[in-house]
């Protein structure tokens, strides 16, 4: 499984879109565990936590009274708190350093025990796991920017009305976090993945709650990453790891815990994000959740041998990696009567059905495809058949605007799998009407021929959409400074990336201190700059001047 990097329309075996939760529990609203038998209960029961000198097992109750309680590191997290949010952004770009190093240096053993798990190939997998270091070195170059504290100095002016007191902002971590592991992308969306890394950046002690598609690895990239904070001097509690579907519901409800980052599906992403709301001290909840990253195709864009591409580009897209990418196009509006639906249909005829993740994302995905074709007025041009219990066969749905229309519940609603529904419409109004349906989403793609008037469809999807594309295809999000992986609800549950150098902005809150003495200050905000930062001097940017060599 790979994703496209659409910059260069090749392949990149590094840049896969978004993970998900196991919905065998999720679809209900309940929320991942081992055995499928959750029901979003919170408490601590016989479930493991992993911190650093310490491994569990799940399913062994060997040794479990020596393995510490969620209490015990969230404790741990609140007392290393303060100390990680003093350190020095250099000092923590150190730490991610050394995490990246260590993950790197094992990368055949975590790889091969990360394919017994997952089954998803030693290709797709190393690639990950240079994705995984790479986002860690990009939150290392974050935090020797410096720009992501925004620091703002304005100096105090009796002559002002009404006179102005000496003001210094800037960005400050919010303390413990906890993080979600996804089950699709074990290692970027995981134990060390985008939401730690990032976490981590902005000076967070971080608890992760491991997934169980993939808990052996989960318990090895954890003692990496332990051992190498602790090697390059972060603090005992910088970072734990806790398993099972209690420890999950408990550390969202601890008051320790301050902000919360969650990869996965609209219903497991809601339980917890009402158990986040409804604390006695709500804190903010991180989710991307669900997406079905509408494409446009002009009329235009699909004469002559253009239809033929677009179609192969659509089928190698909805069905990498069997579908299993929040990215996934799955819908596509096309005009009526182009005969493109049966183009893709035949592009896509020979993809073999793969293995889903789990046995739950595999019935979902079956039982969504089955609710979408057995609507009247929709055609199944390609799937339908019956396939392994653990397999997503790829399916291309047709149908029509108006029977969209009629049924937007329905028909528009994310099928995570390798499917895609392509409808017709016969004019712009229509066009129009079905995109004012879709909910808010994580990419919306254009597809028109040069120089084509795109103007009015290009701000309809502006305001549903985090990223718009125009050509290629949306299964592919490059890590980096300009990247915002999000989008309106339920794409997020924020304004917020996860993905991308932005990503630290979840875990800061900004602070002001008026007329402060300067040794109770950050160093940060202290007048002569000692840590070489950008930022604002009253209202003019101020940039730190080059080391000469």
């Amino acid at each position: 499984m790979h994703d496209t990097d659409h910059s260069t329309d090749t392949i990149d075996r590094t840049t896969p879109a978004r993970a998900r939760t196991d919905d065998s529990d999720s679809v209900g609203g309940r929320i991942d565990d081992t055995d499928g038998s959750g029901n979003g209960s919170a408490g601590h029961g016989g479930d493991t936590v992993t911190t650093a000198g310490h491994t569990g097992d799940a399913a062994s109750g060997a040794g479990r009274a020596a393995v510490p309680t969620v209490d015990e590191v969230a404790a741990a997290a609140a007392a290393a708190s303060s100390e990680l949010a003093s350190t020095a952004p250099t000092t923590r770009a150190a730490w991610l350093e050394a995490v990246a190093d260590a993950l790197d240096a094992r990368v055949d053993e975590l790889v091969a025990l990360a394919d017994e798990e997952s089954h998803l190939g030693t290709a797709r997998l190393t690639g990950e796991v240079a994705r995984t270091t790479g986002q860690l070195r990009l939150f290392a170059a974050v935090l020797r920017d410096g720009a992501f504290l925004e620091v703002v100095i304005d100096h105090a002016d009796a002559s002002a009305t009404p006179p102005k007191p000496e003001l210094r902002r800037m960005l400050r971590p919010t303390g413990p976090v906890a993080v979600f592991s996804a089950s699709n992308f074990p290692f970027a969306f995981s134990v060390a993945g985008g939401d730690t890394a990032s976490a981590l950046a902005a000076g967070c002690p971080v608890i992760v709650k491991a997934h169980s598609a993939h808990p052996r690895l989960s318990r090895l990239t954890a003692t990496i990453v332990t051992e190498a904070l602790h090697t390059a001097g972060a603090p005992e509690g910088t970072f734990a790891l806790v398993e099972g579907r209690e420890q999950g519901t408990a550390l969202v409800q601890h008051p320790a815990i301050t902000a919360v980052g969650f990869t996965g599906s609209l219903a497991g992403g809601r339980a917890l994000f009402d158990l986040a709301s409804q604390r006695p001290a709500p804190i903010p909840f991180y989710g991307e959740l669900g997406s079905t990253n509408p494409v446009v195709i002009t009329e235009a864009a699909l004469q002559g041998e253009a239809a033929h591409d677009l179609a192969r580009g659509l089928a190698a897209s909805f069905t990498l990696g069997v579908g299993q990418f929040c990215t996934n196009p799955g819908l596509v509006l096309v005009p009526s009567g182009s005969g493109f639906a049966e183009l893709v249909a035949q592009a896509a005829a020979d993809t073999v059905a793969g293995r889903m993740l789990t046995p739950g994302i595999a019935e979902a995905y079956a039982a969504g495809t089955a609710r979408a074709a057995g609507h009247p007025g929709v055609r199944t041009l390609l799937g339908g058949e019956t396939a392994n219990a653990d397999s997503g066969v790829p399916t291309v749905l047709a149908t029509t605007a108006a029977t969209v229309l009629d049924a937007p519940e329905v028909l528009l609603e994310e099928i995570f799998g390798p499917a895609t529904l392509v409808i017709e419409v016969a004019d712009d109004a229509e066009l129009h009407a079905v995109l004012a349906e879709v909910d808010g989403a994580l990419t919306a793609t254009v597809h028109a021929a040069p120089g084509g008037d795109i103007a009015g469809l290009v701000s309809r999807l502006e305001p549903i959409a985090g990223r718009v594309l125009f050509g290629g295809w949306p299964t592919g999000v490059a890590v980096g400074w300009a990247q915002h992986h999000g989008g309106p609800w339920p794409a997020t549950t924020s304004l917020h990336t996860s993905v991308g150098a932005s990503a630290v902005r979840r875990f800061q809150r900004p602070i002001v201190y008026q007329d402060a003495p300067e040794r109770v200050l950050p160093e940060a905000l202290h007048e002569a700059n000692p840590l070489g930062l950008p930022r604002r001097v009253d209202g003019a940017l101020e940039l730190p001047v080059p080391a000469r060599a």
